[in-house]
């Protein structure tokens, strides 16, 4: 096990917990993902078994040895939210991409501000980050709505960006960079940060 994996990156906020993803977390998993409402605009889902979701977390600790995709469970009161993580990883440019999905009876309910405000936290503190990219599809104007309120300013349309099956999908791209997040409401959220990154996504 490398040092990363010993000390695993736990990001606290007032009232949630970004963390990895355990083996005994699929059946919540499965429970949030099976909803077609939650996954309608990604390249996979809804899980139709509880294999899918363990498959999922059991490809985790490789995808972080090989700075693919860091992805945490956003945690609360009530187990699993959801889950946001970063990707895309470009580290001479100093910039990743955020993603995230929550469980349908947490949309609207402030789960998203607070767990954006733990993921830039750690993009830009402790990770190096000066940019983090997000995608929406066009047609999906809630999600467009949820990363504005954030703080996530929108900068353009991608044509053609995202497969998702066989069709390909026009996205919305939206960017926050860290003299826009040093000023936002984001920064103003205490975040408390533990444990050691990978170090594939440790830009600077």
């Amino acid at each position: 096990m490398t040092p990363h994996e010993r000390d695993p990156l736990v990001v606290h906020g007032p009232r949630l917990q970004l963390r990895y993803p355990r083996a005994e977390d699929a059946a919540r998993l499965f429970e949030l993902a099976s909803d077609p409402q939650v996954t309608r605009w990604f390249s996979w889902g809804p899980y139709t078994e509880v294999a899918q979701a363990s498959a999922w977390i059991d490809a985790q600790p490789a995808r972080r040895e090989a700075g693919e995709i860091m992805d945490f469970l956003v945690v609360g009161e009530q187990g699993a939210l959801g889950v946001t993580g970063l990707t895309e990883i470009a580290r001479r440019d100093r910039r990743a991409t955020v993603g995230s999905w929550l469980g349908q009876p947490y949309w609207g309910s402030g789960v998203n501000f607070e767990a954006k405000a733990m993921v830039a936290a750690l993009a830009f503190q402790r990770l190096g980050m000066e940019r983090l990219t997000a995608w929406a599809n066009t047609r999906n104007g809630r999600s467009q709505r949820a990363l504005e309120r954030v703080g996530f300013r929108r900068e353009g349309v991608l044509r053609a960006w995202h497969r998702h099956g066989e069709e390909m999908h026009d996205v919305v791209v939206f960017a926050l960079v860290r003299g826009v997040w040093e000023r936002s409401a984001l920064a103003e959220v205490p975040v408390r940060i533990e444990g050691t990154p990978p170090p594939a996504f440790i830009v600077s």
